[in-house]
């Protein structure tokens, strides 16, 4: 079974989360690491691990981005890194995935699915290096992770903080020699 690890320098969680029943704000995690066991002529196999640096949350409002680090929301100190586990990936089609499996952020551990797709591989023009693409998406509820911040009800209804978060997830991962 093949090893490619992510390239984190071309690879991305983004999110997005609706602010006071109006408008998504988004932002994403410019720091990430992992691996992907995979082989596209035998896909049963496959499984992914990521680990995401929370501390490197970005929306572009640096405030925005220091009340995410704490209690509040991440608690960065105290939960530096978000993990997805894949327990199973199931191919639907040579480009098109589920990728099943456990999602821990703020202390928690909740099973997710990602609806995906596989691009690749790819020969890198700049190098040696043969390359593989994967994209996925889906949607938790900040309160399964006990993220409750924003809960609050407001005048007229809705919250301040929605309970869905969508994740967007966007890897490129290079074979491992």
């Amino acid at each position: 079974m093949a090893k490619w690890i992510i390239d984190s320098d071309h690879s991305c969680v983004a999110f997005a989360i609706r602010h006071m029943m109006l408008a998504h704000v988004r932002g994403q995690f410019n720091g990430m690491r992992g691996t992907i066991h995979f082989d596209p002529s035998d896909t049963s196999r496959t499984s992914v691990v990521v680990d995401i640096d929370v501390t490197s949350v970005n929306t572009g409002i640096k405030k925005r981005d220091e009340h995410l680090l704490t209690e509040d929301f991440f608690d960065g100190v105290k939960y530096p890194t978000i993990t997805f586990k894949s327990t199973e990936v199931r191919f639907i089609n040579s480009m098109r995935c589920r990728v099943i499996g456990n999602l821990t952020m703020h202390g928690m551990t909740r099973p997710v699915t990602f609806e995906g797709e596989y691009s690749g591989p790819r020969k890198n023009p700049y190098g040696d290096e043969t390359t593989i693409g994967f994209s996925g998406s889906t949607t938790v509820n900040r309160e399964d992770f006990s993220i409750m911040w924003g809960s609050e009800l407001m005048e007229g209804g809705g919250l301040v903080a929605g309970k869905e978060i969508q994740i967007f997830l966007e890897v490129e991962a290079d074979l491992a020699e």
